[in-house]
């Protein structure tokens, strides 16, 4: 039953994640953005980025730490990939471990999509030229890979202290992240609002799939 409300609770955030992207798009939308480009939501998203203003030096440090979940990510492929290599056989390896393999690629599925699918770009130019930003992909992949992560490692990680020191740190860094995208004034709120949205819409149903959160 808990599993159950689980994925109903995960459907319906990327239900309204789904809602809130069809909203971005035809809400207030108006030409505030660099080389004329259109934005939704356009009276918060100006009065918000005014408040924040661009600070270059906080954008390229997130940037880099994005590297972060991505080693995260491949630290648990390679443990899929050793337990199907000893067990010989897909099947063998762990469940949760397959459910977040699939996790991962719904995350990087969302992802492709929206580099295809522009609903608006960034409120500055990235050396010259315009670039997608909602949902924030950055926000979205702290968001669902260090929760994942956390989820993980809090069944994993038998030593109390350790795992308590773990799970604060994955706390502060996915925290620092997302605050310090949104500060840097690279993206619109509504590509933050939107990637938080969908992040734990697949968060909580990657839950609901698999045996780890129990």
């Amino acid at each position: 039953m808990k599993k159950r409300k689980m994925l109903w609770m995960g459907a319906g955030l990327i239900a309204v994640f789904v809602l809130w992207t069809l909203l971005v798009s035809v809400v207030d939308v108006r030409a505030i953005g660099p080389n004329g480009s259109s934005v939704g939501f356009a009276t918060l998203n100006g009065y918000v980025h005014d408040l924040t203003g661009v600070n270059m030096r906080l954008f390229s440090i997130t940037d880099w730490l994005g590297l972060v979940p991505i080693g995260v990510a491949w630290g648990f492929a390679m443990l899929g990939l050793v337990q199907w290599i000893k067990r010989k056989s897909l099947f063998k390896v762990d469940r949760d471990i397959l459910a977040l393999g699939g996790f991962y690629v719904a995350v990087m599925a969302v992802y492709i999509l929206f580099e295809f699918v522009v609903i608006n770009y960034r409120p500055m130019l990235i050396d010259g030229y315009l670039e997608a930003s909602y949902p924030s992909s950055t926000t979205m992949l702290v968001m669902c890979v260090m929760p994942a992560a956390k989820m993980q490692l809090r069944a994993r990680i038998k030593n109390n202290g350790l795992k308590h020191c773990v799970m604060i740190l994955i706390a502060v860094f996915t925290s620092f992240m997302v605050v310090g995208r949104f500060v840097s004034g690279v993206h619109w709120i509504t590509d933050i609002i939107g990637g938080a949205l969908v992040s734990a819409g697949l968060v909580i149903t990657y839950a609901s799939v698999s045996d780890i959160h129990k």
